[in-house]
């Protein structure tokens, strides 16, 4: 047996054992290129479980999926058997929604979102259309909630928006994610600010300064410290208290609205604490990036850094 037709069988069962399955330049979680990411954000969109092979990680699989498809490029989408092809033609099939009817998926009617954009962010994307071919901007908003906007032409099944003397065009599902969004430019910090009522709530990460303006506006504010004893004996930031296990059976009992802040020695335990909280309903947590270490850099010279 060639070692090309050896290829060739495995892939015939991993087609045929799997729903859906894609051949793709890295995984579903990190996907290795523009083409592979655009095909997960289009299927995450729309089931919830299928199969997805990194050719990065094996030449043989790599070459092997071109010759078993006839197709000279990747990714490579299947379901059920059925060859349907690269990132172009998934996107396309997107807007038909004849991929939803591959998949068996309802197609929901989806209208054009409200999107509000103040004059600030108005008024830079103005002048950056006026160097661009094509004026409208694409929007683009994945399940995970990872934002993304650019010049670009419209595409079959774009929903059209207009507002502040923009053109702004978005895909179905992002059409979905983005209802009532605000988009702002922040010249402090010279980019552009997001606020969008769709995202599902998350650890919001806050520096030293913001810590210390809360706890200025409101010293009862509940910071909990994730650290062992041993380090809290090297120092503490006033007013924390230590994340025992009574504490936190404690804190799980308060309203879920409850704004609780996090800290550590850098931040990562912290931050994986208050994640806990986020899945058990939380909607206002607070993680101190950097920690006590950045408290004592900015605010207490004498506790010493370990």
């Amino acid at each position: 047996m060639s070692a090309e037709t050896a290829i060739h069988q495995q892939i015939d069962q991993l087609v045929k054992s799997n729903d859906v399955i894609v051949f793709m330049k890295g995984t579903r979680r990190f996907p290795q290129c523009g083409f592979s990411a655009t095909v997960v954000q289009i299927l995450d969109e729309l089931v919830d479980d299928y199969e997805t092979i990194n050719v990065l990680a094996d030449a043989d699989m790599r070459s092997g999926i071109k010759s078993y498809s006839d197709w000279p490029t990747i990714p490579q989408v299947y379901i059920r058997g059925e060859f349907i092809g690269g990132s172009d033609i998934v996107r396309s099939l997107f807007a038909s929604g004849e991929l939803h009817q591959k998949l068996g998926v309802k197609l929901e009617a989806v209208a054009a979102p409200t999107l509000h954009v103040t004059e600030a962010a108005a008024a830079i994307l103005r002048d950056a259309a006026a160097n661009e071919r094509h004026k409208s901007l694409r929007l683009q908003v994945s399940a995970s909630f990872q934002y993304g906007l650019s010049f670009g032409p419209e595409q079959p099944g774009d929903l059209v928006i207009e507002v502040a003397g923009l053109t702004f065009l978005v895909d179905r599902g992002t059409a979905k994610r983005t209802d009532g969004m605000t988009l702002d430019y922040d010249e402090a910090k010279n980019g552009f600010h997001i606020d969008n009522p769709n995202e599902p709530p998350t650890v919001k990460q806050i520096t030293v300064h913001e810590l210390k303006a809360a706890m200025d506006a409101d010293p009862n504010i509940r910071l909990i410290d994730t650290r062992e004893s041993d380090e809290r004996a090297r120092g503490i930031i006033p007013g924390s208290v230590q994340a025992t296990s009574a504490l936190v059976e404690e804190l799980m009992a308060l309203p879920k609205d409850t704004p609780l802040y996090f800290t550590c020695r850098s931040g990562a335990r912290s931050n994986r604490m208050g994640e806990d909280f986020i899945a058990a309903g939380f909607t206002k947590v607070f993680n101190v990036q950097g920690g006590i270490l950045a408290w004592g850099r900015e605010y207490d010279p004498s506790l010493e850094p370990y």
